[in-house]
């Protein structure tokens, strides 16, 4: 078995608890023991070791709220939307090992353009055939056909009524997807007022909750108005998107339930739009107007479900040209300078809390012995300054079920 030694670290655990020094043996996957200070590390004599001087230790990021197949790229810009399908498959697979390349050991898919685009690429990363983080693979956007301009792919299937709800879910279950995607809520930047318009109603929402859990999937949902929140909730999801709009008895609500479900705001979308500059071919007008009132309200609300101890995770819609997969990480400083988050608050979101919303939250998004050994390296210390992984050259090294990915200066990399 593969031994590693992590020495000379400030180690951030990923509970957002203060950074300490020490060291770290990884077994094969996992951690196997985790030493504070002068602490020795016991049974590792043949271990490869690696001084960590000057760095901090921290777990893996999740993006919460992925849309890999969503094309644009920090290393390629694509003003299409909706790609043939082979060029998709390239562009998602690029996506991912981009967001790997950033730090995102793992992804929560919040939507795709294909069927099983994300079950193919899922599966491959799986068993090592491309690189690419962790991933909780998505059906694609499900809304009513037509719904208030929303077009997010071919749908696996069109209708109306509790029983296509179930049938679609049938459907995805049958393709192997993880978790189901449905837009109950219009969007403003698609169709300016339709946040407001509800697209299915309770019992919709409600067969397709109990028709994933029997399945053994999960339901994710966009969620922008107030109503929307609270039918999501009482139906059953498990993730909410946006809630832009909450009231006080969505608040309630939400917190109400704090113990089940994760929301994520997808705040980076809307920084992005407020500072994009298109081509004089390209009127943003609309979509920069709509994205003002939702980063007043979120500043609000984020701080107030942080309060309550809802779990509120980063992940903001990266994909579009101007907020393209590969920037994920101003996700962290925007919970920090907009919702006022310590940068230590904002890492424990997107490392401890991510580890759960992907289902693993006994072994994943802590540095914990047993824990698997997802690790990142970073030049400097991001709980003081979360910005420093917005470039992945401060990233020395990343490590995947205790592989490194990315290996160190004068450390072998082990594929």
């Amino acid at each position: 078995m593969r031994r590693i030694i992590l020495k000379n670290a400030q180690i951030f655990d990923g509970s957002g608890t203060p950074a300490f020094a020490g060291a770290v043996l990884i077994e094969g996957e996992r951690i196997a023991q985790v030493a504070r200070g002068s602490e020795s590390l016991i049974g590792a004599s043949d271990a490869v070791t690696v001084d960590c001087s000057g760095a901090t230790l921290m777990p893996g990021m999740v993006e919460a709220h992925g849309h890999i197949s969503w094309p644009s790229s920090t290393e390629r810009f694509e003003p299409r939307f909706m790609l043939p399908p082979e060029e998709m498959l390239l562009a998602a697979a690029r996506n991912a090992r981009i967001l790997l390349d950033h730090g995102f050991t793992s992804i929560f898919s919040a939507g795709a353009l294909g069927d099983r685009i994300e079950v193919v690429l899922r599966d491959e990363f799986a068993r090592g055939g491309l690189p690419g983080p962790r991933l909780c693979a998505s059906t694609i956007e499900r809304s009513p056909e037509g719904a208030d301009g929303i077009e997010t792919g071919k749908k696996l299937s069109i209708g109306r009524g509790p029983d296509a709800m179930r049938a679609f879910v049938a459907r995805c279950k049958e393709i192997g997807i993880d978790t189901v995607k449905l837009v109950i809520s219009g969007e403003d930047a698609l169709l300016p007022g339709s946040s407001q318009h509800i697209l299915y109603d309770e019992a919709e929402v409600a067969a397709a909750c109990e028709a994933a859990h029997a399945a053994g999937m999960r339901v994710a949902a966009h969620t922008q108005a107030a109503e929307a929140v609270k039918i999501a909730l009482r139906a059953g999801v498990d993730v909410l998107y946006h809630c832009s709009y909450a009231d006080a008895e969505a608040l309630d609500m939400l917190e109400a339930a704090k113990d089940r479900i994760f929301m994520a705001p997808a705040i980076g979308v809307i920084v992005a739009t407020l500072e994009a500059t298109p081509p004089p071919h390209i009127d943003m007008t609309s979509m920069k107007e709509m994205a003002k009132p939702v980063i007043e309200n979120t500043k609000r609300l984020i701080p107030e479900l942080k309060r309550r101890g809802v779990r509120v995770l980063p992940g903001g819609d990266y994909g579009f040209p101007f907020n393209p997969n590969g920037t994920n990480a101003r996700d962290l400083q925007h919970f920090v300078t907009l919702y006022g988050y310590t940068p230590a608050e904002a890492l424990s979101a997107a490392t401890m809390l991510g580890g759960q919303i992907m289902g693993m939250g006994n072994e994943l998004g802590l540095i914990r012995s047993g824990y698997l050994a997802d690790l990142l390296l970073v030049e400097g210390d991001p709980t003081r300054d979360v910005s420093i992984l917005q470039d992945k050259a401060n990233i020395r090294a990343i490590l995947q079920a205790g592989t490194f990915y990315k290996a160190p200066q004068g450390v072998a990399q082990a594929r």
